[in-house]
């Protein structure tokens, strides 16, 4: 009679380390890109211990003065901590990329199901939709939209969602063509199963595979955006901590030789979408058989 081995705290953290080192070994693109997350992170949560000062509290007698001991990041035009902007700006990307990618599933993936297995005119008309959303320059298109409704941070977020869209809709919309005459589904139906159990039950989980995997690679998309239309005015505005914003008001400084204002918020910037495209692109090479190295 063999006897149980009991599974200790330090037996579960050994299994838990081994399992992730041996992500972070098949993967290292995505450990590099979580480990950039995960330091956003910590500066979105941990912004007001972590903040040496009030992002916009205005310093007059310090205007465009350079990194010293006291202000680590030198401070802007308005006299303003650019450290702490920079570290209150983790909270608007986060603020923005999550939202905007939460509001483009579910307007996408609902639909990219109900096109792929119905078919038909409904999937015609759906996709020439998506198809001119698509087509039309994307920045040109956003500019316009926020302009009409108004410059604040919920309108660019619904800007941003509803333009993502069609990446999820197309994205799901193949894999339920895919998945559409499969066995499993041919047995479902056989079987009686009503058509809104088929779609959601048995397609739909099979069918996230693939916008699971873009979702990290969007996000990325929407901090890009929404930095380029606070940097050309359209959006959200100053003293708003947001980093587009920040490195707008910075390239009017940068010809006269106050790099940091403009420099530090652009290097998180890049930081950010460089964590979320490599996120996502780590994630791909996980879910994807097709991708992954050695034997199959």
């Amino acid at each position: 009679m063999t006897e149980s081995v009991a599974v200790t705290p330090e037996r579960r953290s050994v299994a838990i380390g081994r399992r992730l080192y041996g992500i972070a070994r098949h993967s290292p693109t995505f450990a590099i890109g979580t480990l950039i997350l995960l330091f956003y992170a910590v500066l979105a949560v941990g912004h007001p211990w972590l903040m040496p000062h009030d992002p916009v509290h205005a310093y007059s007698t310090v205007g465009l003065q350079g990194p010293s001991a006291r202000f680590w990041f030198g401070t802007d035009g308005n006299g303003m901590d650019v450290l702490s902007r920079v570290i209150y700006g983790s909270v608007y990307a986060f603020g923005i990329a999550l939202p905007s990618v939460l509001i483009s599933l579910f307007i996408g993936v609902p639909l990219g199901l109900f096109t792929g297995y119905r078919g038909g005119w409904p999937d015609e008309i759906i996709m020439r939709v998506f198809d001119a959303l698509r087509i039309f320059p994307t920045m040109i298109l956003a500019l316009a939209i926020v302009a009409v409704t108004g410059q604040s941070l919920v309108n660019v977020v619904i800007v941003i969602g509803l333009l993502d869209s069609p990446i999820f809709a197309r994205v799901v919309r193949a894999e339920v063509l895919a998945l559409r005459s499969s066995n499993f589904v041919e047995a479902a139906v056989a079987l009686g199963n009503p058509t809104w159990r088929i779609m959601f039950v048995h397609i739909l989980p099979n069918a996230l595979r693939g916008a699971t995997a873009q979702m990290a690679v969007r996000a990325a998309w929407a901090v890009r955006i929404s930095a380029t239309l606070a940097f050309l005015g359209i959006g959200i505005q100053p003293p708003t901590p947001e980093w587009g914003a920040m490195i707008r008001q910075g390239a009017e400084f940068m010809v006269t030789g106050q790099w940091w204002v403009g420099v530090f918020p652009g290097l998180a910037l890049i930081l950010m979408v460089l964590g979320l495209n490599m996120f996502g692109d780590g994630l791909q090479d996980l879910l994807d058989p097709r991708r992954r190295g050695g034997p199959r």
